[in-house]
């Protein structure tokens, strides 16, 4: 177990139970997700890769797409 994992088990274990209940939960979740996302993700063969970049070159060839500076602007300095 890494020293950063110790020390949040350490500040759950002063927390009421229905805390570290809600925590867990939340926790259970996020790695069942990651878990699936990495099957998933693991399973794309190259074929559809391609697939899936075709269709983005089309859907910029066709002008629907947002630009990534208006969707996210940049902050003033």
């Amino acid at each position: 177990m890494t020293k950063l994992l110790e020390q949040v088990i350490a500040q759950l274990k002063s927390l009421p139970a229905d805390e570290q209940d809600a925590i867990a939960v939340r926790l259970l979740a996020e790695m069942e997700d990651e878990r699936i996302w990495k099957a998933q993700f693991e399973s794309t063969t190259d074929d559809q890769w391609a697939r899936i970049a075709q269709m983005v070159r089309q859907e910029i060839a066709a002008g629907d797409i947002t630009p990534l500076a208006e969707v996210f602007p940049s902050q003033p300095e």
